[in-house]
């Protein structure tokens, strides 16, 4: 049997239950990952190895038994630190919150993870409040992508995405409010999901309201979709989650994409896009064709998607900034300070109609769209990874851009799933992302294409 780091959830979960493996023999297999390359990547900002040890013995009774507690029983998992954890503080990246705090609550989808059985190893590092696509904090420093360690690894799930790559732990708990989860996918090269808003319940309820959701990120489509059926379903502190009417995601994984009306997006707009990038999104929306799906290229546009983000995103990140002192500006991300300055001068009215009308306006356009076709696949990323200690490609401080992303907020904003699955590599070695958007509610349909492209081709991990 391969080093059980190495093995997807399905795998060890298949070798519990036959006795060939040991919670235990997993967890420490995961640990001693961790130990030997964090140093380097930099990926948890908390590891608690006895908890981990202890919940991974009780797993292996459990197991003996033939009596797992669920879906996912004794099964390393990770958690990024935007949410609450219990016996481990969230710091959500910032020097500006206290490690002196209650832990006593988990947030409903790691809730949902230690009901199932999974053994929590620790969290994963963050940007501060999680308001940037790469992967740096002032709490943390920076985190570094397994591929090549002068270049970021994606954000806002910067830890999740390399510990996934790096064969730290085979499932990673993220978020999402504008790319968070498919960035470091693709920059990871790694597979990751952003449900559709309302799928995996969040609490406590935030500013952030509807941009963000929790999701996986993972080293397989199998691994991404049974960490989905875990995490879904209801909570009651979550006003807005969907109720769970039957969810099974894995009931129809392995149904092939044969029949499905796929669009194809070289872009959207006019946002520009590398040549790599391009040729490799192309070659993969052959493949669906090859495979009996119905490929057509499309020509999207969904203008003002992106500053319609961004001053939802200002005003978010601006409202938990308020009434700061000098003292404690001094301890915040420039970049953060820089667009929740620019939300704090939003007027009500600017922001509801960016909220309300602008919004509205992307979500009916994409339904249109999906009245004529099942999925929508598109560049992941318009590039692959630049060096760390940017914001954003050639940043040179003073200013914050979200125009670099131009693929991945448009569908927070229309509250559809979307989902990055690796497709190639750059001329350098780097993973590229390939992006496939499904209806609203219908994450289902998303992980069967992506399963059926993960089918046609071996991805291999970093060499580390």
């Amino acid at each position: 049997m391969s080093d059980p780091f190495l093995l997807s959830a399905t795998e060890l979960v298949a070798a519990y239950k036959a006795k060939k493996l040991s919670p235990v023999e997993a967890t420490r297999s995961c640990l001693d990952r961790i130990a030997a390359l964090d140093g380097t990547l930099n990926a948890f900002c908390l590891v608690d190895e006895d908890s981990a040890i202890a919940d991974a013995r009780a797993s292996e009774v459990r197991w003996m038994r033939d009596e797992p507690a669920g879906l996912v029983d004794g099964v390393p998992a990770t958690i990024k630190d935007l949410f609450l954890t219990r016996k481990w503080p969230t710091m959500k990246g910032s020097l500006l919150v206290s490690r002196d705090q209650a832990c006593d609550v988990d947030a409903p989808a790691v809730a949902r993870l230690r009901e199932h059985g999974a053994v929590l190893l620790g969290k994963t590092t963050t940007t501060e409040f999680g308001h940037k696509g790469v992967g740096d904090s002032p709490l943390t420093g920076i985190t570094r992508n397994p591929w090549n360690t002068d270049l970021t690894p994606g954000g806002s799930s910067c830890g999740a995405g390399v510990a996934a790559a790096a064969g730290m732990a085979p499932l990673n708990l993220g978020s999402d409010g504008g790319g968070s989860i498919r960035i470091p996918a693709s920059f990871c090269g790694v597979f990751g999901i952003k449900p559709g808003f309302g799928r995996v319940a969040s609490a406590p309820a935030t500013c952030a309201g509807s941009l963000p959701a929790a999701g996986p990120l993972t080293r397989t489509v199998a691994d991404a979709t049974l960490m989905l059926q875990v995490i879904s379903g209801d909570d009651s502190r979550d006003w807005t989650n969907i109720p769970d009417q039957g969810f099974d995601a894995l009931r129809a994984l392995e149904s092939g994409v044969s029949g499905l009306r796929i669009a194809y997006a070289p872009t959207l707009g006019s946002a520009s896009v590398s040549g790599s990038v391009a040729a490799s999104v192309a070659r993969a929306a052959s493949v669906f064709g090859e495979l009996g799906a119905l490929v057509e290229q499309v020509e999207l546009d969904l203008p003002d998607a992106v500053e319609t983000y961004t001053t939802i995103l200002s005003v978010t990140l601006g409202s938990g900034l308020v009434g700061l002192t000098d003292e404690q500006r001094s301890l915040v991300d420039p970049g953060l300070l820089i667009i929740a300055d620019a939300g704090m001068k939003v007027g009500a009215i600017e922001y509801a109609q960016a909220l309300h009308v602008a919004r509205a306006e992307i979500a009916v356009r994409m339904r249109q769209l999906h009245e004529t076709y099942d999925l929508l696949i598109l560049p992941a990323m318009p590039r692959t990874a630049f060096p760390v200690g940017e914001d954003f490609p050639g940043d040179k401080g003073g200013e914050w851009r979200g125009d670099w992303t131009p693929f991945t907020s448009p569908f927070n904003l229309s509250y559809q799933p979307a989902a990055s699955i690796p497709c190639g590599f750059d001329e350098s070695g780097l993973p590229i992302g390939l992006q496939i958007v499904g209806r609203v509610r219908d994450e289902a349909t998303v992980l069967r294409a992506a399963r059926a492209y993960e089918k046609t081709r071996k991805f291999p991990l970093p060499a580390l």
